[in-house]
């Protein structure tokens, strides 16, 4: 038996239709003024779980390669530091080879042995060099001086190291300790000894003892030159590292990309096509539903 089909039934079904043609419009229209495909969970609880994946490992990725850019502002600083103070040695050992000449007088001895004083000053200034307001070779008290000024030979810095985590479970050390520059206190290869004992040699004309003070700081040199490339290896592994991080971080995004965006020209095609869907609704619906009585009897 055939069921009857009423107005009411008509214009409840048409109704229905017509708000779902809205509610697409309006999923299209949200995901092109946001230019995202995921705007809420229920858009696709599937797409959002790894979405909220991919942005959990790309802020992880982000710190890391802050702490990279961390460490190489710490390594770079600490090379131009020891670079300064190499300078330092190198003039002193110059200067020690000047005064060992015999043929030198006393006035001339105590010319060279007063600017050995200044270089021992302004290796000082270098041992207690700040980066960022902090100490950087007095281990991880970093908020102490490791020397102090008249006393500088008897000081010994903290060996604590200072690490900086660049990968999952990697921590690499950026810090260098003044015992391993400076040497060790009251050492005879102590930098701040071999300054006062050859500034002391050179006012009392020790020409022997002057020129056996040059084996010292060739010793002081060749430590010096140790750490420095140490510290170029382990700059060169993190900027390998940054690099790594950075291949991440695009291929991150990427993912990211693919799951959360919306495909725009898609979009657009989809939102045309409904708006002339809801349009041709509307044509349908304006002779379906009758506004009268009088119209419906006509």
């Amino acid at each position: 038996m055939p069921s009857r089909v009423t107005q009411s039934m008509l214009n409840t079904q048409f109704m229905r239709n017509i708000n779902n043609n809205l509610t697409r419009m309006e999923k299209l229209q949200d995901q092109l003024s946001s230019g995202r495909r995921i705007n809420k969970p229920s858009d696709d609880p599937v797409g959002i779980s790894f979405s909220m994946r991919y942005r959990s490992e790309l802020e992880t990725n982000d710190q890391y390669q802050r702490n990279v850019d961390s460490a190489l502002s710490w390594l770079t600083y600490l090379d131009e530091t020891l670079g300064q103070a190499g300078d330092v040695v190198q003039r002193t050992r110059e200067l020690a080879v000047q005064g060992a000449n015999g043929t030198n007088p006393q006035q001339a001895l105590d010319t060279i042995a007063m600017e050995i004083d200044q270089l021992g000053e302004q290796m000082l200034t270098i041992a207690n060099s700040q980066f960022n307001g902090k100490y950087v070779f007095n281990g991880q008290l970093t908020d102490v001086k490791p020397y102090d000024e008249s006393t500088p030979d008897f000081d010994t810095p903290n060996v604590g190291t200072i690490e900086f985590e660049i990968g999952v479970g990697v921590r690499i050390p950026v810090n260098v300790s003044g015992r391993a520059v400076f040497g060790n206190a009251l050492e005879e290869n102590n930098l701040f000894v071999i300054f006062k004992d050859l500034s002391n040699h050179l006012k009392n004309g020790e020409i022997d003892k002057v020129s056996e003070m040059i084996g010292k700081i060739d010793e002081r040199m060749d430590s010096l030159l140790a750490v420095r490339a140490e510290i170029g290896a382990k700059t060169n592994r993190i900027e390998l590292a940054e690099s790594r991080l950075q291949d991440i971080n695009l291929n991150l995004s990427s993912l990211k990309s693919k799951t959360e965006d919306a495909d725009m020209a898609a979009v657009i095609t989809n939102l045309k096509m409904d708006e002339n869907v809801y349009q041709a609704s509307l044509s349908a619906g304006s002779r379906l539903i009758q506004p009268s009585l009088l119209d419906f009897l006509r």
